[in-house]
Parts: structure tokens; sequence; C-alpha cells
């Protein structure tokens, strides 16, 4: 019995050219898995490979479904071919949101991650369609984009996608002084978007100001350095640094 099934699969021809489409499209999805892994982002090598892999199942099974009911003579049936691969497009949304985050400070992150899910599907049902070539150029055009065209943005463009949006918070002991921080902030190249004060008091009743800053930094110095500055000033008392990359 099992070798029937054996070569009843070997002489079938159409299984060729499907475990084709499922390896192409499961090779293409490892570029994106790898380049999200190496910036250990929330879509892995794992779930790019299995969106991209049943997706392209799923459109080769609505395609040849289409194809595979028989036809009668008292009833008119029609099947649209991409009936079951427009729902891949629709379900996958569930995904991508899930990636995307929303921090305290009403920044959003996430988004290219939940375009990628989008993608590792699309990918799945081109390759399930047949379009092998359209898939990888589609591929290589949105890495080139990622890993060239935006680092280079980034470090030439213009001045506003050469800024990073960073968080501060300060506890600081002399009101008198909060100018003269946001003077030295300015001075290292940065720029106040929003600002919030709150006045705090501790067990001994000293009193201090809390300075929740929301600012485009494009910093002269690295992370570390500026936090050693800045805490190197008598009226800071503490200092919480969150730069988004």
């Amino acid at each position: 019995m099992g070798g029937i099934i054996i070569e009843w699969i070997i002489n079938e021809s159409l299984y060729p050219d499907f475990l084709l489409k499922i390896l192409i499209a499961l090779l293409l999805s490892l570029i994106i898995g790898v380049e999200r892994e190496i910036k250990k982002k929330p879509l892995g090598l794992k779930t790019s490979a299995v969106i991209a892999t049943f997706s392209c199942l799923l459109t080769i099974v609505s395609i040849e479904a289409a194809y595979i009911v028989p036809a009668r003579d008292d009833i008119n049936v029609t099947m649209d071919p991409l009936r079951l691969a427009a729902q891949v497009v629709s379900g996958i949304g569930f995904l991508g949101a899930g990636a995307i985050l929303r921090r305290d400070n009403d920044s959003i992150s996430g988004l290219t991650t939940a375009a990628m899910i989008w993608g590792a599907a699309s990918i799945g049902i081109a390759v399930g369609v047949g379009f092998y070539i359209e898939a990888a150029f589609a591929v290589i055009s949105v890495m080139f984009v990622i890993e060239v065209i935006a680092p280079l943005l980034g470090k030439y463009g213009p001045r506003r996608l050469r800024t990073k949006d960073a968080s501060f918070i300060f506890t600081v002991s002399d009101a008198e002084r909060i100018i003269d921080l946001i003077e030295h902030l300015k001075n290292e190249g940065m720029s106040i978007e929003n600002l919030r004060i709150r006045k705090i008091t501790d067990s001994q009743k000293n009193v201090y100001h809390e300075l929740d800053i929301r600012l485009a930094a494009m910093p002269k110095k690295s992370t570390s350095q500026l936090y050693k500055e800045l805490s190197a000033i008598q009226y800071i008392e503490s200092i919480d640094i969150e730069i988004f990359t």
C-alpha cells in the first residue's frame, strides 16, 4: 500500500511544481526573517517562514480547488481561484497589529515589523501564483531600502531624518535652574517637543521638580557620555534617559 502511494506521488506531474513554489516562498521569507532576527524584532526567522510558507500553500489550494470542482449541468458553479488567498491578506492583519506598540510618550514602534509580516504573506501568495521573479525582486528591493537607503538618509539626509526621538526625566532640586538645564540640552543638539513639570515632595518635606521632556535629539555625544555629564550637574538629583533608535 505504501509503495502504491509513493509511486502515485512521484508520478503526479503537479507535485514537483507545488513543492518548488513552497520551497521558493520559504527561502525568500528567510531573508526577511534573518534581517528581523539581527535587529531583535518581533518578526523572527520562524514566524516569517511560517507566514510565507503557509500563505503559499493556501494560495495553491485556492487556485487548484477552483479547477478541481467538477462542472454540473443543473448548477452554474463559478469559483474565484484567489478567493482563499484574498482572505490571507485580511487575516494577516491580526498578526501585524500584535507587533505594533504604543509607548508611554505616544511614540509608535513596530510599524516596519507589521509591514514585514504583511510582506511575508505577500511573498507566499505571489510565489503560490507563480510570480517567482517578481517576488524575489520585491524582497531584494525592500532589503535594499531598509539596509542601504534608510541608513544613508539617517546619516547624510535632512536634519529631521537624522534626529531620534528621546525621552528624558529629570529630578531637579532648584526650580531656578530649570531654564539652565533646558539651554544645556539645546546646546547638545536637542529640540524640545513637549515639556511637563511636576512638583514633588519627599518624606522629609524636601521639594523637588520633576521634568518629563520629550525631544528630537541629534546628540553630539554618545548616550553614555551625555548621561555621565548630566549626572555630574549638582542641581540634578536623578536622571532617566531613553533614546529611540
